[in-house]
């Protein structure tokens, strides 16, 4: 096999093309004539911006700016923000398709994308009207970063046991703690810092605030290197005794807790939609370079794992876009329906790479084919947003309630 790149990663017209084959009927009916929009629009800036840079950012580790600067410049850092802040005010299942056409060309890109929603989303959620006009536009139109400072070294999925303390002070508050794992982290301008303002009281302490990286007393880690996501950054943050104003609490004292569980279904919504994105891209690659070896004419044997692979995307796209188009009509879903779209579309995002190296023989773990980048890429969303063993303890205790019922 030639070891020159494919042509999809530096020919617009070649990635449009293939990933116009791949486009299911089955998924598309569901989706209205702007999300189909939306998918374009997406797809079309990736291939000229995002696809041409990926393979560089991830050998060099680059941070993704130009890439994510070239989405927001096309309005798509707002999709689900109303228009008064900078958004489009579009569906979560716009956003979905969004996210995964942007996964597709560049998962690191698509983590940085992402995490820009994350830290505005509780600004909207739970902000005064000064607190969103002040944070929110920068994030959407990216010439502010942003983070969401929830994990610590000690206090992972189990978000209760956070150590990072606030105390009150005549002016607001005074936090200290640590962090660990922050995407964006290096670079936040906006921190959204959960922390507690009484231990003893477990997550009814848990307090939100929105934190400026340029305050006296935020320092930051250099960023860990890792086996994927080169283009995206993840380091620790360290606040000591930092000053924050009475106006950046965010929400109520105490209400943090809801903040968070409020957030998840939208960054849940995110590492699926990434899983789904991840997936199509290894097939896509391995489907080219296959092409590239054997013809247009397939063996057999590969021609059905093919075909089985792209049913189980298919089977991915369409829980992504069901249970988004379930966010958008209900609020009250439950943490045990966004764990199973999280688990399943991370779960498919990483065995589809793991296939598609497979189908590729010797040849898969070239990195000039872009598979091998789709496997380490896809292996941190199945732990990030809530590990997929928490989503299916969740899901599980659905079950075990429902049953109860039944008793």
């Amino acid at each position: 096999m030639s070891t020159e790149p494919l042509a999809i990663d530096s020919d617009p017209k070649a990635y449009l093309a293939l990933h116009a084959l791949l486009d299911e009927p089955a998924a598309d009916a569901g989706l209205s004539a702007r999300e189909r929009q939306i998918r374009a629009t997406t797809r079309d800036v990736v291939a000229r911006e995002v696809v041409p840079r990926a393979a560089g950012l991830d050998a060099n580790h680059e941070f993704a700016h130009d890439s994510v600067q070239a989405l927001a410049a096309e309005g798509l850092g707002g999709l689900i923000f109303p228009e008064h802040l900078g958004g489009t005010a579009d569906t979560n299942v716009a956003y979905a398709v969004a996210m995964e056409e942007i996964a597709a060309g560049c998962a690191a890109t698509s983590l940085v994308f992402m995490t820009q929603m994350h830290a505005a989303y509780p600004i909207l959620l739970a902000g005064t009207d000064e607190q969103q006009r002040r944070y929110i536009p920068g994030l959407l139109d990216g010439t502010r970063y942003g983070a969401l400072g929830i994990t610590e070294p000690n206090a992972g999925s189990d978000v209760s046991s956070l150590t990072t303390t606030a105390t009150p002070t005549d002016d607001g508050w005074s936090l200290s703690g640590q962090k660990t794992f922050i995407t964006t982290g290096d670079r936040a301008d906006v921190i959204i810092c959960f922390a507690s303002v009484d231990r003893s009281r477990g997550r009814k302490g848990i307090t939100a605030f929105i934190v400026e990286g340029g305050w006296d007393g935020v320092d930051r880690g250099q960023p860990f290197t890792k086996m994927g996501m080169h283009g995206s950054t993840t380091a620790e943050l360290f606040f000591d005794q930092v000053a924050v104003p009475r106006e950046n609490l965010l929400g109520a004292t105490g209400g943090g807790w809801s903040v968070v569980m409020s957030s998840v279904v939208k960054s849940r919504i995110s590492a699926a939609a990434q899983g789904v994105g991840l997936a199509r891209s290894a097939y896509a690659r391995a489907l080219a370079a296959l092409t590239r070896l054997h013809g247009a004419r397939l063996p057999d044997e590969l021609t059905f794992a093919l075909a089985d692979l792209r049913g189980r995307i298919l089977q991915g796209r369409l829980l992504l876009h069901a249970t988004a188009r379930q966010v958008d009509e209900d609020p009250h879903i439950t943490p045990g329906q966004i764990g199973v779209m999280k688990q399943v579309c991370t779960d498919l995002g990483f065995r589809a790479a793991v296939d598609a190296v497979r189908l590729l023989g010797p040849h898969g773990d070239l990195t000039v084919l872009g598979v091998e980048r789709c496997l380490r890429d896809a292996k941190v969303t199945q732990i990030y947003d809530g590990t997929n063993e928490i989503q299916r303890l969740l899901v599980g205790r659905e079950i075990t309630r429902a049953m109860g019922g039944l008793a």
